[in-house]
């Protein structure tokens, strides 16, 4: 198999990408790729070598992408945004033959190949002549074997979606196909940097298996996506979110996809109403500035009539925020729960009938999910415990560390995913918090997003991130890291007030700190690690 020959199925002149104002067809994105790919072998790159793309979301980025998939190797998207020496760290922990990028990178000794929009810059005694990147991605000849495209189809008795089962009947059609180098199902596909289930980021090794797996199992979800649907993303592609749910359900489906490479309400809000998007992919930053927005344009709530989908991952959704999208736009938002090691996908509450505020819903096919307690047994029914995860889609482990692996992988398959859950009466998954940010007060256990809710309710807080300080008299002590809204007035004792309110002492907080802004991630979390790194 190969997950780069799911591309193969979708007739050449279908629309595929949408970006800077006009649409790219499958066919145009299989002959670039298949350049990419070609390019690679002609500078001996092959299977297993590591290929860094270091590119924003754009047609590059994903047809670089499935060249170098289709040339055997291993893809590592990275930030193209992040500091050099961020960056830097990153290429020298997985050792890359060539970056592909969008942009300067720095210095790296390390990697014989560089290419950039300019040239192809190639390291002393690596044969090779220096190209632009459309040369590189130019349009050439490859006819390798071809070979197997990837079964979509959950099982005999889990019917797949209609649209699985025109992928999986439909041949290669004669326009350029891509025919990918064919490799085994633990082979691995992408390296994801991430902050992992194991503290420091680490590189997470996602096989070809784990990531066509996540997407059959995604696929289980009655018409979670359709061929001729027309997706949104302005996620970033180097995060797995990105990749293999937005981009991956496209390449699985065929579905149209409209690449953002920044958000902005205002312009993402256009081309919904625009391009005819059915299907929205975001994280909860995004739903919160389209409800929020003071002008939804010409179009008001009608902006997303043709809007038949709205999905939020990789954080927590407010339940407000739902409340306030769906009331200006008639539409609801349905939540899912992965993570990095899962492919992403690991539960969702589309296709279960109910969209609870706060659940993340259902397993999907094929996933299975127990919580446990501090000493891995099974908790009892309603209590909280940490959510552990089985199936396809669990990552082979973390590169080139077999201790980090070990920690969260048990010998019988199962990933420790570091999340705090509990399973309503329905059978409904909800996460509580992340156990990695547990504050512990004199042996007690205090979950940050609790506190962070009943400071959110006091009047005026506009934003805010709960942490533990080290403390000499209990071992840590709660701090809340607040962020007021614009010409409010609130203050320590009205925060305290509360919390003693509705809050056992040991968890109120002992500190308080007010800031203009939380820092956050790429997909909106607040960064906790950030805010212990700042003075106090």
């Amino acid at each position: 198999m190969n997950l780069a020959a799911l591309v193969d199925q979708h007739p050449a002149g279908d629309r595929a990408l949408y970006a800077e104002g006009a649409w790219h067809t499958w066919g145009e994105v299989r002959r670039r790729a298949v350049a990419v790919a070609t390019a690679l072998k002609e500078l001996g790159v092959g299977p297993e070598a590591r290929v860094a793309i270091v590119w924003p979301t754009s047609v590059d980025f994903v047809v670089a992408y499935l060249g170098v998939l289709a040339a055997g190797s291993v893809a590592v998207p990275l930030n193209p945004n992040s500091p050099a020496n961020e960056l830097g760290r990153e290429l020298a922990a997985v050792e890359p033959v060539v970056v592909l990028a969008s942009g300067p990178v720095g210095a790296v000794p390390s990697v014989p190949h560089v290419v950039l929009p300019a040239a192809v810059v190639v390291g002393e005694g690596v044969p090779g002549e220096p190209r632009t990147w459309e040369e590189f991605s130019a349009v050439v000849t490859f006819e390798p074997e071809p070979v197997s495209i990837p079964d979509l189809a959950i099982s005999a008795d889990t019917p797949a979606v209609p649209v699985v089962e025109r992928v999986a009947e439909a041949g290669s059609d004669d326009g350029h196909p891509l025919h990918p180098i064919e490799r085994a199902e633990t082979d691995v596909a992408v390296l994801l940097f991430t902050s992992g289930t194991a503290g420091e980021p680490k590189a997470a090794m996602l096989s070809h298996g784990n990531l066509v797996a996540n997407l059959r199992q995604m696929l289980g979800i009655p018409e979670i996506l359709r061929s001729d649907d027309v997706g949104l993303v302005a996620l970033p592609l180097f995060h797995v979110f990105g990749l293999n749910v937005a981009l991956g359900l496209s390449l699985a489906t065929g579905a149209a996809l409209v690449l953002e490479t920044r958000f902005d309400a205002a312009q993402s809000l256009k081309q919904v109403h625009d391009l005819g998007v059915t299907t929205l992919l975001g994280v909860p930053t995004m739903f919160t500035a389209w409800a929020d927005m003071p002008d939804a344009g010409a179009w008001g709530a009608s902006a997303f009539a043709g809007v038949r989908r709205a999905i939020s991952g990789a954080a927590a959704l407010d339940a407000d925020v739902a409340v306030r999208f769906e009331r200006r736009y008639g539409i609801e938002i349905w939540q899912g729960y992965g993570l990095t090691e899962a492919a992403p996908a690991v539960s969702t509450s589309l296709g279960t009938g109910r969209n609870r505020p706060g659940s993340v819903g259902r397993p999907l096919p094929g996933v299975e999910v127990q919580l446990v307690d501090d000493e891995d047994e099974p908790v009892l029914e309603g209590d909280t415990g940490e959510i552990w995860v089985r199936g396809d889609n669990v990552f082979v482990g973390y590169w080139r560390d077999a201790t980090a692996t070990s920690r969260v992988r048990t010998d019988d398959g199962w990933l420790r995913t570091g999340d705090i859950g509990v399973i309503g009466e329905d059978g409904d998954l909800f996460v509580v918090d992340r156990s990695k940010d547990l504050v512990i007060v004199s042996g007690f256990n205090v979950f940050p997003a609790e506190v962070e809710r009943v400071v959110a309710s006091v009047p005026g807080v506009a934003d805010v991130a709960v942490i533990g300080r080290p403390d000499p008299n209990t071992g840590e002590t709660v701090e809340a890291v607040i962020v007021a809204a614009p010409g409010a007035v609130v203050t320590e004792e009205l925060v305290r007030a509360y919390c003693a309110a509705n809050l056992t002492r040991y968890k109120c907080p002992t500190a308080i700190r007010f800031v203009p802004e939380l820092p956050r991630g790429l997909v909106g979390k607040a960064l906790r690690r950030a805010l212990r790194d700042q003075p106090t």
